[in-house]
């Protein structure tokens, strides 16, 4: 989800808050898969292409309609609510004895397991990322969000690209629904509310880092935003191991997010 939100938000400089409604799509579609017995990999393409549909959406509205990106966002998501309800048919749908993706290859669940399935994904996901901004194509989709104008005057369609963009970003977010599921055991139509705030903090944790770095490496600026997001839930962890009560956790997660913008805009000192 992080790097769907740093694609969306850090190339094409698009707050795109379709990220709520397509997290939890792509729950809901491997909720669904796997309970039917569909195989946990071809599940997860199924998730990613939802994902992937709903981003590109939102990019449709926003290029063909010349509605805000921000509104095409919340039109999204917001019809997305209905969407997952109708696929899930519950509020809620536990997985009960069903083939994951973490016990695929072992009968047992365990920590160790489950760290070796996600960094497996998680790396996969950031090479792929990588090798493509570093493409024609990738470097068309970076132009896009630095000089829209510049790029049009190259012939290029910008409009293409951004639907692009947005639905490979959702696909990203899509997939991180899809290994929440498998993870906790059940879907809920509720689980992806203000879950845009955790990738964006995880983005904003991964600039600080690289603030400190001064580099343009797209692979490096990857990692920082997946370190940002392992960062971001160790504070949230910590903060909550302390005592802190549950009810308080967005109002927690918005301040670590406030914090850390106003460390990337240089407008407090660490030291």
């Amino acid at each position: 989800m992080g790097i769907g939100v740093f694609l969306s938000l850090r190339i094409f400089s698009i707050p795109d808050i379709t990220t709520d409604g397509s997290f939890t799509l792509g729950g809901v579609v491997t909720a669904i898969g796997l309970t039917l017995g569909i195989h946990p990999l071809l599940v997860m393409l199924m998730a990613m292409i939802a994902g992937f549909v709903a981003g590109s959406t939102t990019g449709i509205i926003h290029t063909k309609l010349k509605v805000n990106a921000l509104l095409s966002g919340i039109l999204v998501m917001t019809a997305l609510f209905s969407i997952n309800l109708l696929i899930l048919g519950r509020s809620n749908l536990p997985l009960l004895n069903t083939l994951t993706l973490f016990n695929l290859y072992t009968s047992n669940e365990t920590i160790l397991n489950t760290g070796i399935t996600l960094t497996i994904v998680i790396s996969v996901l950031v090479i792929f990322m990588s090798r493509l901004l570093r493409t024609d194509y990738g470097l068309a989709m970076r132009a896009t969000g630095n000089s829209e104008l510049m790029v049009r005057s190259l012939g290029v369609n910008s409009n293409s690209i951004k639907i692009v963009g947005l639905g490979i970003a959702n696909a990203c977010t899509a997939l991180s629904g899809y290994l929440l599921v498998q993870f906790q055991g059940y879907a809920d139509i509720n689980m992806g509310i203000g879950i845009v705030i955790s990738g964006l903090g995880s983005v904003m944790i991964g600039d600080t880092i690289l603030g400190f770095v001064k580099t343009k490496s797209i692979l490096l600026q990857l990692l920082a935003v997946v370190a940002g997001c392992i960062i971001f839930r160790l504070i949230i962890a910590a903060v909550l191991a302390i005592g802190l009560d549950p009810n308080y956790l967005k109002l927690l997660t918005s301040i670590i997010v406030l914090l850390f913008v106003a460390i990337g805009n240089k407008k407090i000192k660490l030291l």
